[in-house]
């Protein structure tokens, strides 16, 4: 029989339903849009200081690969400056069974280049006028425009202005559209929950990284930052909050219905992935603030908050967080307010809004009587890591998302350093190993690994931009961050690092901006620093090419080498590299007690430093500062298993991990033999630190993975567990 696709009954019953239900969801739309449609005026025109002038049919153009709307970035015509939002939704089902919400929106945007064509990102947005928008110069008066149309696949909707848009004059896109309060967990959606068995509905957002566009037309991209004013129309019972304070809650009557409108202050300069707002009936606990104090806030389902105090643990991390990243950055909150925000149903784990952070809820709330310790540890880990954005990604942003791995990789570093200053006595900095270090290799040791910047041309498709948020991105970017913090010094890292802040505050960067402002800290220091190229070239080869090097060092000849790490050594690696996968590695090493550090910048080197004596013993990559793994000559591997059996306290706790781990991944990879990674486990029943031990399960799970169907199994597990 020839290969085919099956299906069973019951998955194909389901999926007809399914697509029914997408068809009636369409067709539902489609009469309200008419039903909105109806309640407008129909103008036949539009004018310009008082002329008419007439308005094609609006259509959806098919593409043709040569015109701008084919493209998924948008042109550098315009720069936005502001936006005016109005949102309104009840969260009640309409006559035709959907949630819905009603928008007006205004883009305001300067002309920077002479052009026609006003290109604006618009995602399943059910426009309600006729013509579906208005293009109106810097005194509000209309402009004509010859045509106006949508494209689906790059999200545009586009309209032909009759004439040319002049440079450095100011124009605004108004538009009044319907959108559906999907519960896809993107854009303006809605989420449910069930308390004291009642149901009930809350709107909220996920915009990050390219669903601004789902909730009002936009210029969706990270370096068109922009004010916005919010308003948010809702039911009386509920409350609104957004990026900044309410300066406005009034009662309305619209559509015989009684409404509350809730105004917000204008944001500061930000991108469109950080706007949010939420409708809903959550309890806060917390201080709102005042005008010389920001307010700090924990927010979420009444009875998790009120009665069993699930956001008490959240409150008390978060002003000791946010005080010490002002410190560190030496650059003051900008907000009047850090608002955090349990979400019931939320697709991420957590998002930095600026001013209203958003978390799942398992990411922010803590039950002292039911959860455990690694629940508090994961809530402040994840509060630090959004807190940590507020500054670097929010102040400061990517250009384009190409450079993700700056934002996220930053953030996942100096979290640590946020809830070592919350928790000090969690030793919480080390875990950085574990949780990055170790865990990314075993991505990143693959031929299927990816660099962790690219061109931009390389990145352009909604999809392209999701596939970047991966543990290359977070947990590698931290890994090299953290390389980077030590090899600097860390008083020279943040120095630099606040120049960067200060120099692009409200505006946007690229990685190599970064890197010029560390350079000149390092340029500034009273004590040389004896780096052996700029800081430039020894990060691009850790950025521009995927992967890591194993170092190996013979301790017998002083001999040491740097080889591209692959867990499959049969594999073939078909990405190009700039550096032929060679690295600029900062080696830290000790013999005994006596510490060194040298700079590897070829395949092959030779010093004198690497070699040992008698019972000498040779550890590299202290406390694990550098993103590679380490391989020695056999002698100088009994050594050190020798070392960790008679005093295995002689060995920094992170290197007992490191030595455990390597050792087990170098087997994987036939660079030793498993019986040599098996005896670096040993000593352990001497050793009570969690680090070392961690190490030893996760190694030890693959082994019990690959054999645990075979003969061997039983006498395997026997002599483990005996070993240990």
């Amino acid at each position: 029989m020839a290969k085919g696709f099956y299906i069973s009954k019951v998955v194909g019953f389901v999926g007809i339903f399914f697509t029914l239900a997408a068809v009636a969801t369409v067709i539902a739309l489609a009469v309200l849009y008419a039903e909105e449609k109806a309640k407008k005026p129909e103008p036949t025109s539009t004018t310009t200081s008082g002329t008419s002038s007439s308005i094609s049919p609006t259509i959806t153009t098919p593409q043709t690969s040569d015109e701008p709307w084919t493209k998924y970035r948008l042109p550098d015509t315009f720069k936005p400056y502001h936006y005016d939002v109005r949102l309104k939704t009840d969260l009640q089902r309409n006559s035709q069974g959907l949630y819905v919400f009603y928008g007006k929106s205004e883009a305001f945007f300067t002309c920077v280049k002479a052009t026609n064509l006003v290109i604006i990102h618009s995602n399943k947005l059910n426009f309600t006028t006729d013509p579906k928008a208005l293009l109106k110069d810097s005194a509000g008066n209309n402009l004509t425009v010859s045509q106006i149309h949508e494209v689906p696949l790059t999200q545009y909707l586009v309209l032909h202005a009759a004439n040319s848009l002049e440079v450095n004059k100011n124009y605004s896109v108004y538009t009044e559209f319907v959108g559906e309060l999907a519960d896809d967990l993107a854009g303006f959606y809605r989420s449910e929950y069930v308390e004291d068995g009642e149901t009930k509905i809350i709107a909220t957002t996920q915009m990050q990284a390219t669903d601004a566009r789902k909730a009002f037309p936009c210029f969706d991209e990270p370096a068109m930052k922009a004010t916005f004013s919010i308003i948010i129309v809702h039911n009386p019972e509920y409350v609104a909050l957004s990026n900044m304070n309410a300066i406005s809650q009034v009662n309305i009557t619209e559509d015989e219905q009684t409404w509350t409108e809730t105004a917000f202050a204008k944001t500061v300069k930000m991108p469109t992935y950080l706007v949010a707002f939420i409708i809903s009936q959550f309890k806060a606990i917390g201080d709102p603030g005042n005008s010389t104090t920001v307010g700090v806030q924990i927010w979420g389902r009444g009875k998790a908050i009120l009665d069993e105090n699930q956001g008490e643990y959240g409150l008390n991390i978060t002003k000791p967080i946010l005080d010490f990243f002002e410190e560190y950055y030496q650059i003051p909150y900008p907000l009047p307010k850090s608002d955090q925000v349990a979400i019931p149903d939320f697709g991420a784990g957590a998002m930095e809004n600026w001013g209203l952070v958003l978390y799942r809820e398992t990411a922010l709330l803590y039950d002292n009587q039911v959860s455990s310790i690694s629940n508090k540890e994961r809530v402040a880990e994840v509060v630090a890591h959004e807190l940590a954005h507020q500054w670097f990604g929010n102040l400061v942003t990517i250009r384009w998302w190409n450079d993700l791995w700056l934002n996220e990789g930053f953030a996942s570093y100096v979290e640590y350093l946020g809830v070592d200053k919350a928790e000090p006595n969690w030793n919480i900095k080390d875990l950085t190993v574990l949780y990055d270090v170790f865990r990314v290799m075993a991505v990143d040791a693959l031929a299927s690994s990816h660099p962790l910047t690219s061109n931009e041309e390389e990145v352009n498709t909604p999809a392209e931009i999701s596939e970047l948020f991966d543990s290359i991105t977070y947990n590698k970017g931290a890994s090299v961050i953290r390389m980077l913090s030590f090899f600097l010094t860390e008083g020279l890292f943040v120095k630099g690092l606040s120049t960067y802040l200060k120099a692009f505050e409200y505006d946007n960067s690229v990685y190599s901006d970064l890197w010029e402002h560390l350079q000149a800290a390092v340029d500034a220091a009273e004590t040389p620093l004896g780096l052996p190229q700029s800081v430039s070239r020894i990060m691009d080869t850790w950025v521009l090419q995927m992967g890591f090097p194993v170092v190996t060092i013979d301790t017998t000849t002083g001999v040491v080498t740097q080889k591209h790490f692959l867990l499959d050594p049969e594999s073939v690696v078909t990405r190009p590299s700039p550096f032929n996968y060679i690295w600029t590695v900062p080696i830290t090493f000790t013999k005994n007690t006596s510490p060194g550090n040298y700079w590897l910048q070829a395949a092959s080197e030779t010093n004198d430093n690497f070699r040992t004596v008698a019972n000498e013993w040779l550890l590299a990559n202290i406390n694990v500062t550098g993103y590679y793994r380490v391989n020695y000559d056999d002698g100088n591997w009994n050594k050190l298993i020798g070392q960790l059996e008679s005093d295995h306290l002689n060995i920094p706790v992170i290197n007992r991990a490191q030595i455990i781990d390597d050792a087990f991944n170098l087997a994987r990879a036939l660079h030793v033999t498993t019986t040599r990674a098996l005896d670096t486990t040993r000593y352990l029943s001497k050793d009570f630190e969690y680090m070392p031990w961690q190490a030893a399960m996760n190694s030890l799970s693959f082994l019990t993975q690959m054999f645990d169907r075979s003969e061997v199994y039983g006498p395997m597990r026997v002599s483990t567990l005996s070993g240990l």
